[in-house]
Order: C-alpha cells, then sequence, then structure tokens
C-alpha cells in the first residue's frame, strides 16, 4: 500500500494483520488499558506508530490518525472495535477516511487452521503452519 489509506479489519483479526502489516508506515490507536499497554508494545516493535487513547471517545482522539494520514502514513483501524458488537462496522473508519480524502480498504482474512478465543469478537489464533490468506 505506497498510498496513504484506511485500513478497516474486523477485531478478531487483529493477531493476523498485526503480522502482516509491520513496518509499514502505519498507525494505530491503541487503549490506554493495562492489556492495551502490552499491545502498544508489541505493535511499536513491529514498527507501527502507536497512539495511545479510545477510538470511543471521538475525534478528540481520532485525530492522531488524521494527523498521520495528513504527513503520509496509514492508519489501521479495527471497524467493530473496541467493544463490539462484532462484525457490525462503527462509523469512525469510514469518517476518518473522508476526512483525510483517502481510500478506505476493507481487509478480510481466511484461516486455514486457527483456534478462537471466548472474547466478545471471538478472536482467531492461528495454529502453527496455518495458511492465512488476506483479500482487500
Amino acid at each position: 500500500m505506497p498510498e496513504p489509506a484506511v485500513i478497516g479489519l474486523w477485531h478478531q483479526d487483529l493477531p493476523a494483520c498485526f503480522a502482516a502489516f509491520k513496518r509499514r508506515n502505519i498507525a494505530v490507536l491503541i487503549s490506554k488499558s493495562q492489556d492495551g499497554s502490552k499491545f502498544a508494545k508489541l505493535a511499536e516493535s513491529l514498527g507501527y506508530n502507536v497512539f495511545r487513547g479510545s477510538s470511543s471517545r471521538g475525534q478528540s482522539e481520532v485525530r492522531h490518525l488524521l494527523e498521520a494520514l495528513k504527513v503520509g502514513n496509514s492508519a489501521g483501524m479495527a471497524l467493530d472495535g473496541p467493544k463490539g458488537p462484532a462484525l457490525v462496522a462503527k462509523p469512525g473508519a469510514e469518517w476518518l477516511a473522508q476526512k483525510a480524502n483517502v481510500p478506505l480498504i476493507n481487509v478480510n482474512v481466511k484461516y486455514s487452521h486457527a483456534f478462537r478465543l471466548k472474547s466478545w469478537d471471538n478472536t482467531f489464533i492461528p495454529m502453527p503452519f496455518s495458511k492465512i490468506s488476506i483479500f482487500y
């Protein structure tokens, strides 16, 4: 993805997408929670530009992603995050893409072998040597 874009994915696919899109000048917004701290460290180690905050607080926190888009980075967002309901898109990614005048790229992920966590989004955890296909 050489041009800046908003990359929209389902929260259940975060582990696979974290690995697939590393080191590509992508800004992400990660919760200030204790769990968020762990994911923020992981994201930073994978080359993401991490901002801490909550997309559920509206434009005040998402402005960091808008600024990143304006300087040529892309932005990654869970379409249904951070609290769901699962697989129901919220308006944030579309709003951000329109505001920055960049495309919204919806990502879909398929797994050959994975198990699912018992969480609100039923996160996919790929099994070792699983084939992961990402479509957009």
